[in-house]
């Protein structure tokens, strides 16, 4: 695998064989480029999770993103080279260290039937940035500092200071499309639940001109914006949003408006099935054409059967335990290393993971630019754990709160095998399982002392790889739930934001990563080897190393 300088959404189109599934029924019918006629089809994927929010300047989390991804679109986008390509804009040209200009794509609708423009562009930037949306995923565009319509379809963005990574960035998920129309009607909605007396232009003017009334007014209306949003969003992307039930399922249908090509689909129901036996289950049966993170331990049952067929996909994600740093405990730097002495990292990944993965020794996978070879990680060793507990005088132990997401077994079955080794340590690990959405917010909230997570890396760059996970800018919901404060990461991650040189880059990644391996505020575990299953009957699945899903092109085997 190649050096991951962009985000990561190389697709691997994947060819099955066999027949039709039952639940894959003909909806319609298409020609396709061949003048031969191609059926819509009805799918169902099983998801471990449901999403947080379906607002693409919400919850920055994986499931979410899983469904947003078939709603919306970005400016740009990535090649199977992994290199960035157009998207929404056709072409682009960095003006100046600070200055972009993105020419846009002409004739393309929002599913609403509004037009996509440089307004909009503009629209979506200032939303994503304003302080009323409370946008967990803001710091990924925060460098962002103007955002001009030079004319209808030509944008100029200007950042803040020179920031290299800036199109990476762009392809992450909160750079993705909304209507602006929508975003007119949320902005109003919120206003008028909010009892102001503040026509929508007059809150533009306001914000725009910032300062303590725009505060004032960005407070009062933070708890209702993007109600509208959630209960109807319209992107440009191949699918559009038909329905919902939280928690169950969500419903989408094919975009016949499709600026970039037929689609195949007539509709996707994303269902909600935390068990991973049953989405197995699911797709043995044909309830579900496509079942999302199975785990490696099941492999074997998949591959036996010829009805089913197995991707795997290697990640740049990190598999990681977080220590939080308020603790009292676990804000003496000799605990946080004793406890990553305590784990047996190595015998993790082959009993509980299969094998399925890449050793992490931080937070970049191999592949990924900036990753330092000579790292030394500090490894396994009990003896070192007990000495470094007695140093810091707690030989005799105390008492942890550990939080997981009960939907995912291998977090669940990690945490225990913690819970095991700081027996030997006169350490109690309590295990708190909890849903996906309340442990987000309770880890946000720094209600724990550790917990068992994964970041995607969504952009491929350093960057994204270590900034939303330690920067003290990035504590809590934005990504850093270890609570982790370090002055000198902080500007060795800005500076190397800004620097243009790839060799020094390079060098000072090289030194956040020995760092972080020395303060120890995460456990870094592996870079997962990622399992998805689906029908044999299907044709032209395409699956990303971030496990996003795209059916445009799906078919049933002929």
């Amino acid at each position: 695998m190649k050096t991951f300088r962009t985000y990561l959404l190389a697709l691997l189109l994947i060819f099955a064989v066999a027949g039709c599934s039952d639940d894959s029924e003909v909806s319609s019918e298409i020609s396709n480029d061949t003048g031969e006629t191609a059926e819509k089809l009805s799918l169902t994927q099983s998801l471990p999770a449901d999403a947080v929010s379906l607002d693409p300047h919400g919850s920055n989390d994986t499931p979410s993103e899983k469904m947003r991804s078939h709603i919306y679109e970005g400016l740009v986008s990535q090649d199977e080279n992994l290199d960035i390509v157009p998207e929404l804009a056709s072409e682009w040209e960095q003006i100046d260290d600070v200055t972009w200009q993105f020419t846009l794509r002409e004739g393309v609708e929002f599913h609403d039937g509004s037009e996509f423009n440089a307004e909009t562009v503009k629209a979506n930037f200032d939303r994503l940035l304003d302080p009323s949306r409370g946008s967990t995923r803001a710091f990924v565009l925060e460098m962002i500092e103007e955002v001009n319509a030079v004319d209808e379809y030509t944008v100029e963005i200007i950042t803040e200071y020179p920031f290299s990574p800036l199109l990476g960035h762009l392809t992450h998920g909160a750079g993705d499309m909304l209507s602006k129309e929508l975003i007119d009607e949320d902005y109003q909605y919120a206003l008028d639940e909010a009892g102001l007396d503040v026509t929508l232009g007059e809150y533009y003017e306001i914000r725009e001109a910032g300062g303590s009334d725009h505060e004032e007014i960005a407070e009062r209306i933070t708890e209702y914006t993007s109600t509208v949003v959630e209960q109807n969003p319209s992107g440009t992307g191949y699918l559009k949003y038909d329905s919902r039930t939280p928690g169950e399922q969500t419903v989408l249908t094919g975009n016949d408006n499709y600026w970039n090509g037929d689609v195949n689909v007539a509709d996707l129901t994303l269902k909600v099935v935390s068990e991973a036996s049953s989405r197995i289950a699911e797709a043995e049966t044909g309830q579900s054409d496509v079942a999302a993170d199975v785990p490696p331990s099941d492999k074997d049952r998949i591959t036996s059967n010829d009805d089913l067929v197995l991707n795997e996909t290697q990640s740049v994600a990190l598999e990681y335990i977080g220590l939080n740093t308020k603790n009292e405990y676990l804000q003496d730097k000799r605990v946080r290393q004793a406890l990553t002495h305590a784990f047996n990292k190595q015998a993790v990944i082959d009993g509980i993971y299969n094998g399925a993965g890449t050793e992490a020794v931080s937070p970049l996978a191999p592949d990924v630019f900036g990753f330092d070879e000579s790292l030394e990680p500090l490894e396994y060793d009990m003896e070192e754990a007990r000495r470094l507990l007695e140093e810091a005088g707690y030989e005799d132990g105390f008492t942890l709160t550990m939080m997981v997401n009960s939907d995912n077994a291998q977090r669940v079955d990690t945490a225990i095998w913690l819970q095991q080794s700081l027996e030997e340590l006169n350490i109690t690990l309590e295990i708190e399982q909890l849903e996906w959405g309340t442990f987000l917010e309770a880890t946000g909230d720094g209600e724990h002392d550790l917990y068992i997570m994964s970041w995607g890396n969504s952009t491929g760059d350093p960057d994204n790889a270590m900034t939303p996970l330690v920067h003290s800018s990035r504590i809590g919901s934005p990504g850093n739930r270890a609570f982790f404060e370090n002055d000198e990461v902080d500007r060795l991650l800005e500076e190397g934001s800004r620097e243009s040189d790839d060799a020094v880059r390079e060098e000072i990644y090289s030194e956040i990563q020995a760092i972080l391996v020395d303060e120890a505020p995460l456990i870094f575990i592996l870079h997962p080897q990622k399992y998805n299953v689906y029908s044999s009957a299907l044709d032209g699945v395409e699956i990303s190393p971030y496990e996003e899903f795209n059916f445009q092109n799906v078919k049933n085997k002929k």
